[in-house]
C-alpha cells in the first residue's frame, strides 16, 4: 500500500453501523410515540416475510479490557445477575405489548459486556423468557459472544440446547506485553479450550475476533497471533482496527501511553501483513474487518448479494425490524433508531414505570434512507448504484465530484450510474462512505468524534 494513500485518507470517520450515525442523530424531531409508530410499521410490514431480529446487551463485566469501546459494568457480584434478567424480560413484555401478532424471531444476538459472566442457568432463564413469547423463524440464527477465560462447557453445551449454532471469541492477540497493556490476560490454551469444546458440541459456525494496532503490537505478534489462530480453524475472523478514543471512553483506554499505539503506516502494515496471511490461509475478505472460509454461512450471504449490517455488524440475513433488549442498546425500525438508557438505575426507574427505557432516537428522512442503502450497499457488497433512479438524490453530483480523486487514486471505479470499490479501495471503504454522509458534511465537527478510518 502506497504510504502517501495512508497519509492522505487517515482521517476521523465513522464505522458505519448505522446512518446516520449516532451523533447526528435529531433528537428535536424523535418522540417515543413516533418510534412506536414506525416500530409498529416495520413489524407489520416484514415479520410474517423475513422475521425480526434481537440484540441483547449484556454489560457485566470482572475485570476492565482497556481496549474496549462498550457500555459496560465492572463488577463480581454475580446477585447482579436475576434483577437484570427479569428487567430485560420486562422490557421485551413491553414490546411484545405493541405486537399486533406474535413475533417471529430470525436473529438472536447476546452481546456485551460479557455474556458469560451470566450463569448457565440463568442464559436459559433468559432465552426461555425470550421464546415463550415468540416463535422461531425457519433458519433462524442465533449467535453470542464468549470469553475464553470463563466460557465453560457448560455454557456452550446450555446455549447450544437452545439453538444456538454461531460463537466469537474475542482473542485480540496473543502477545503478553500487548495483553497486560490492555488488561486482558488470555492464554492460547483457553482459546483453544474452548474452540474444541465448540467444535466437538456442534457448532456451525466458531469465530475468533482479532485486533490490529493495540498498544506495543508488532508485526511479529500479528503473524505469532493469525499462525496459532490458524492452527484452530475458526469457520470465520473479525480483524478489527483498534479504535483509540480515550477522549470518549475516559480512563478505560488512558492504561498506556499515546506514544505506545501503532500509527498511520505502521498500524496499516499491520493490517495489510495479517490480510495476506489470512488470504494465503483461506479466508476470504467480506465486508469491512471480516473474512470467512469458504464453506461459512457469512461467505455464502457476502457471494450472493445478502450480507447485511446493523448495530450487531455483519449478519448473513437481513431483517427489517432489530429491537436492542438491555442497558445502552440500539433498535433499528429500518424507519426510526432508539437508544435505550445508558446507566443501569436509570434503566431500571424507566421499567419500573412500565415504561420503554429509550432515552433518545432518530426519525430517518427520506434521504436519509437513500444515503443509507448507498452506505450498506458499499460497505457489504463494496459496490452500490442508482441506474432505476430508486437511490438517486439531488446531492448526488457533489458526491461524484468528491470521490473523482478515489478514483484517480484507484481506490474505485466510476461509472453514469454506479461505484465498485477495488481491492486496493477496500481498506478504505470508510472514507468512501463518508463521501455520502451528507449529515457530516453539512455539521463538520469541531471536536474530534471517531475513531481514525486506518
Amino acid at each position: 500500500m502506497s504510504i502517501s494513500l495512508v497519509q492522505k485518507y487517515n482521517v476521523p470517520g465513522p464505522r458505519y453501523t448505522s446512518y446516520p450515525t449516532v451523533p447526528y442523530w435529531d433528537e428535536r424531531t424523535f418522540t417515543i410515540d413516533l418510534w412506536k409508530e414506525t416500530f409498529i410499521r416495520s413489524f407489520t410490514e416484514s415479520n410474517a416475510s423475513e422475521g425480526i431480529s434481537l440484540y441483547i446487551h449484556l454489560p457485566f463485566c470482572e475485570s476492565l479490557c482497556t481496549f474496549c469501546g462498550c457500555h459496560k459494568r465492572i463488577t463480581k457480584r454475580h446477585e447482579v445477575e436475576h434483577p437484570y434478567i427479569d428487567a430485560v424480560l420486562k422490557e421485551w413484555q413491553l414490546y411484545c405489548d405493541l405486537f399486533p401478532e406474535k413475533p417471529i424471531i430470525k436473529e438472536i444476538h447476546l452481546g456485551g459486556g460479557t455474556p458469560t459472566f451470566f450463569s448457565p442457568d440463568n442464559l436459559e432463564r433468559l432465552i426461555h423468557g425470550i421464546l415463550s413469547r415468540a416463535e422461531k423463524a425457519e433458519g433462524y440464527e442465533f449467535s453470542f459472544e464468549g470469553h475464553p477465560n470463563n466460557t465453560t462447557r457448560v455454557h456452550l453445551q446450555t446455549l447450544y440446547d437452545l439453538g444456538f449454532r454461531r460463537v466469537s471469541f474475542g482473542v485480540q492477540d496473543y502477545s503478553d506485553k500487548v495483553q497486560t497493556a490492555i488488561h486482558r490476560i488470555q492464554p492460547f490454551h483457553n482459546v483453544a479450550k474452548v474452540t474444541f469444546w465448540a467444535k466437538e458440541i456442534g457448532y456451525t459456525s466458531i469465530s475468533h475476533d482479532l485486533v490490529f494496532g493495540l498498544p506495543f503490537q508488532t508485526l511479529d505478534n500479528i503473524i505469532d497471533t493469525i499462525e496459532k489462530t490458524n492452527s484452530l480453524s475458526p469457520d470465520r475472523l473479525a480483524f478489527y482496527s483498534y479504535a483509540h478514543v480515550p477522549w470518549i471512553k475516559g480512563n478505560g483506554q488512558r492504561g498506556f501511553k499515546d506514544e505506545d499505539v501503532p500509527k498511520d503506516d505502521a498500524k496499516r502494515k499491520l493490517y495489510e501483513v495479517g490480510k495476506e496471511l489470512l488470504a494465503e490461509m483461506g479466508y476470504h475478505e467480506i465486508g469491512m474487518d471480516h473474512f470467512a472460509l469458504k464453506e461459512d454461512a457469512m461467505y455464502t450471504a457476502f457471494t450472493e448479494g445478502k450480507l447485511h449490517r446493523n448495530f450487531m455488524g455483519y449478519t448473513a440475513s437481513k431483517t427489517r425490524l432489530m429491537i436492542g433488549l438491555g442497558v445502552s442498546s440500539i433498535s433499528d425500525s429500518w424507519y426510526a433508531f432508539a437508544q435505550n438508557e445508558k446507566e443501569l438505575e436509570t434503566y431500571y426507574a424507566r421499567l419500573n414505570q412500565d415504561e420503554l427505557p429509550v432515552f433518545r432516537g432518530h426519525v430517518l428522512t427520506q434521504e436519509d434512507l437513500i444515503i443509507r442503502q448507498h452506505i450498506l450497499n458499499l460497505m457489504c457488497q463494496f459496490h452500490t448504484s442508482w441506474g432505476n433512479n430508486v437511490l438517486y438524490f439531488k446531492d448526488l453530483p457533489e458526491v461524484l465530484e468528491q470521490l473523482t480523486e478515489m478514483e484517480h487514486d484507484a481506490l474505485l471505479i466510476l461509472t453514469p450510474d454506479s461505484i465498485t470499490v477495488t481491492e486496493k479501495g477496500k481498506p478504505f471503504v470508510r472514507n468512501i462512505c463518508m463521501a455520502f454522509d451528507l449529515r457530516l458534511k453539512r455539521n463538520v465537527p469541531k471536536n474530534q468524534l471517531f475513531s481514525m478510518t486506518v
